[in-house]
């Protein structure tokens, strides 16, 4: 096969064995601009980003012992977009790519099965792909960056890697924690996602924050937690009232590492309190945050947790399991770490400056997670220019979190305007 198919990264081998016939984890960035989008140019514009970025141009094939990433020809269709967007992927029905492209009027949304990247690897195609298209429409001569590549360059070899492999140690962490408090709920129908999106400024949200003497990402994680604690004191469940309330809190490795990877290359770490010890204010929740953050971001700690899954990976036994065995087996240990340990995930991509000859042309930045198995109820943010996104994501009826949070938001006096794609 040549060059033309890839291993799966380490944190990618767990996706394909956990989703379902009707699941997978799938996420989701989009970009406004500030006038109708020519779906012919976009086209034209992700021909030139698939080459620019081939290990997105990829198909999941399952082979005797792993699943790999297979090179696929041409481009998947720009699809119209839909209120409940994130739903699996149909592989028949999208060529075999492992992602989609939405269009709807000026917004261009790109959705992700987890398998091929993260978040920080989706947000690099999805501005690589508005970059080159707004040279292609309008010839915008709009310079390169961190997250905006050059698609007349040649893919890196950095960029393809699993760096989870590379910078692995023998030692690790053990993942064992204290049980969670679980969100309960009416479950909505599977083929549907309630998306409920606050939008707020981002120099109020700030302002907040270092009024507490916290970063942004503290206060919203610690308004979660805040808000999850609010809903578990109603519960009826002694057993659940008594559980942690913990949220998970993905980490981008990438500067830690001082790598240039585009495939999956994030950890995470489950933040919260001991809600049996009595009610938390605001502030002993963004201490608890601080701390917790500030003892598990060390490049040491984040290593220690990764390790253990390489090591796992690197097992004579597991590598020589039949895949048809090693699924059933990941995806419990997906399905059973996931849930036991995550009242909710919190997912926070941060500002996102984009160059000048760009900003003139771009509205917003939003960025959503899709219905989950570990999480009823979770939340993606992003910022840009004085507009930061509040995104919330559930697969159950009661939106008591939701309110609880930006209630929360507004008393403190930060105005939030919040839309839904529920009809009533």
């Amino acid at each position: 096969m040549g060059n033309n198919w890839y291993k799966l990264d380490n944190a990618a081998k767990i996706y394909p064995a956990a989703q379902t016939s009707r699941w997978a984890p799938i996420f989701r960035l989009s970009a406004t601009l500030n006038e109708e989008v020519d779906v012919e140019v976009l086209n034209e514009a992700l021909v030139h980003v698939l080459r620019r970025m081939p290990t997105m141009a990829c198909r999941l094939k399952a082979g005797l012992f792993w699943y790999r990433l297979e090179s696929v020809e041409g481009v998947p269709t720009i699809e119209v977009d839909v209120r409940n967007p994130m739903l699996r992927i149909d592989s028949r029905k999208s060529g075999g790519f492992l992602f989609r492209v939405r269009c709807y009027h000026c917004r261009i949304a790109v959705e992700f099965f987890h398998a091929v990247s993260d978040g920080t690897g989706g947000l690099t195609f999805l501005l690589t792909m508005v970059r080159e298209y707004l040279r292609l429409r309008y010839g915008a001569e709009i310079p390169k960056g961190e997250r905006i590549l050059d698609c007349s360059a040649d893919p890196s070899p950095d960029e393809m890697e699993d760096a989870f492999l590379r910078h692995a140690s023998d030692e690790s962490i053990s993942r064992k924690e204290p049980l969670a408090y679980t969100l309960q709920g009416t479950h909505i129908p599977r083929e549907e996602v309630i998306l409920t999106s606050g939008t707020a400024p981002t120099d109020r949200l700030l302002a907040l924050a270092r009024q507490h003497n916290a970063t942004l990402g503290e206060l919203l994680t610690a308004l979660l937690i805040q808000a999850i604690a609010e809903v578990q004191r109603g519960d009826r469940s002694k057993v659940r009232r008594r559980r942690q309330v913990k949220v998970s809190v993905p980490v981008n490795l990438r500067p830690y590492f001082n790598s240039k990877s585009l495939r999956n290359f994030s950890s995470y770490i489950n933040v919260g309190i001991d809600t049996r010890l009595g009610e938390h204010t605001l502030d002993e929740i963004i201490s608890q945050t601080h701390h917790t953050m500030k003892l598990g971001l060390t490049e040491k700690q984040l290593r220690g947790r990764f390790s253990g899954n390489v090591a796992l990976e690197k097992t004579l036994v597991i590598r020589m399991l039949p895949l048809v065995l090693k699924n059933p087996i990941m995806r419990s240990i997906y399905n059973y770490e996931g849930k036991r340990y995550i009242s909710s995930t919190l997912t926070n991509i941060g500002l996102v400056n984009l160059p000048e000859e760009m900003q003139r042309y771009v509205e917003r930045l939003d960025f959503l997670l899709g219905p989950s198995t570990s999480a009823i109820t979770q939340m993606a943010t992003i910022s840009y220019y004085n507009q930061t996104s509040l995104n919330f994501t559930r697969t159950m009826a009661e939106s008591d979190v939701e309110r609880c949070f930006f209630r929360s938001l507004v008393r403190m006096g930060v105005p939030v305007r919040v839309e839904s794609n529920r009809r009533n």
